[in-house]
């Protein structure tokens, strides 16, 4: 927990966000003039306050509380992609400064400044220069430090000796995917919270309000894929959305599957039935025909698959040997290995598979 012993006085204007001048992820407000069809939905359906934040409310709640009673300390939230963590933080920031909050905050990008010359310089020139109050009760000032987890180990020692001199007039917001790329000195200075893949629930409701929002048709079963496959990542999903929607009329399953190139649920059935009855020479044939007729990816098939298996009655030793395969191949995958190879690696774990039930069976 980092030292919170100077208070913080909160301006509770209720103000839209104006936009963002500085890097990282911008805020476009529902209503404003470049408000279009051609604003990413994203963005436009960004939560503009802490109320707006469906999911991750004992998280949201907490922080609210700490800014009300003015006891705000620094902040870690970490967790997978587009869980709220960056709409968390801007509903704060707005909360505290209203109107005010591009003159009160900076927001930087680590990803794309990384290194200790950007503490040195901008951090610390924001930190250490005197804040003028422009209206808002609060001058105590907001640095919010986006994908932290990519900044270097030089970087994130120099921020730590920053956030220690300036704590009174200056709060620190880390946010990043892995927190143990976090080094301990940081971690220890910081409130930290988790945000986890959002429940299908959320995802589902906040998908039917903008679907509802934007006149879209789209069926049950499209969806129940957009939920599917985006994992929990509010972000992706609203990505998707956008995406088919501009490909397709009617957002359909099969409309959502070919957007993003994913194996539809059937073809996967039909590969998995394959890889369990056909010879190799034969599945190899059938499995080929069908990736290149749909465009499909090895990796993809195989994380499909790999699901696939947790449906198969299966003894627990078979079933462990052949995720373990699997994992492997999808890891050789990721280095750029050859697909055909790797198609051939998946048949022979299911051959060896079924030679395995086979034994077990007699």
């Amino acid at each position: 927990m980092a030292d919170t012993t100077s208070p913080m006085l909160i301006d509770d204007d209720d103000n839209i966000f104006s936009a963002m001048p500085d890097k990282g992820k911008s805020v476009v407000v529902a209503g404003n003039p470049s408000d279009s069809k051609d604003i990413p939905w994203v963005e436009k359906y960004r939560p503009k306050s802490l109320d707006d934040v469906a999911a991750h409310r004992d998280i949201v709640d907490t922080i609210d509380r700490l800014t009300s009673e003015n006891r705000l300390p620094h902040l870690l939230l970490y967790g997978p992609p587009g869980t709220g963590k960056t709409s968390t933080i801007l509903a704060v920031a707005q909360k505290l400064y209203g109107a005010q909050y591009r003159k009160m905050i900076l927001e930087l990008n680590a990803s794309d400044d990384r290194g200790i010359d950007i503490v040195r310089d901008q951090i610390q020139n924001f930190a250490s220069t005197q804040s003028f109050s422009f209206g808002v009760k609060s001058s105590v000032k907001l640095v919010l430090l986006d994908e932290a987890d990519a900044m270097t180990k030089d970087a994130q020692f120099a921020l730590r000796r920053v956030i220690e001199k300036y704590t009174k007039s200056t709060r620190f917001a880390l946010i990043c995917n892995h927190v143990n790329k976090i080094i301990p000195a940081l971690q220890s200075r910081c409130t930290r919270f988790r945000f986890a893949p959002l429940d299908a629930v959320h995802i589902t409701e906040r998908l039917k309000h903008i679907i509802k929002a934007e006149g879209l048709d789209v069926t049950e079963s499209g969806l129940a894929a957009l939920v599917r496959l985006c994992n929990g990542d509010m972000r992706k999903a609203l990505n998707i959305l956008q995406s088919t929607h501009m490909a397709s009329q009617q957002i359909t399953e099969e409309a959502v599957y070919l957007c993003t190139g994913n194996p539809l649920p059937k073809d996967i059935e039909q590969i998995s039935y394959w890889l369990l009855n056909e010879q190799f020479a034969d599945s190899f044939k059938r499995i080929y025909e069908i990736m290149t007729r749909k465009g499909l990816a090895v990796v993809d098939i195989v994380r499909e698959v790999t699901m696939f298996v947790f449906k198969i009655k299966m003894p627990p030793s078979v079933r462990v040997q052949l995720m373990n395969d699997l994992a492997d191949i999808e890891y050789r995958l990721s280095f750029g290995c050859n697909d055909k190879l790797q198609l051939g690696s998946v048949i022979a774990s299911f051959a060896r598979a079924r030679s395995a039930l086979v034994t077990a069976a007699s």
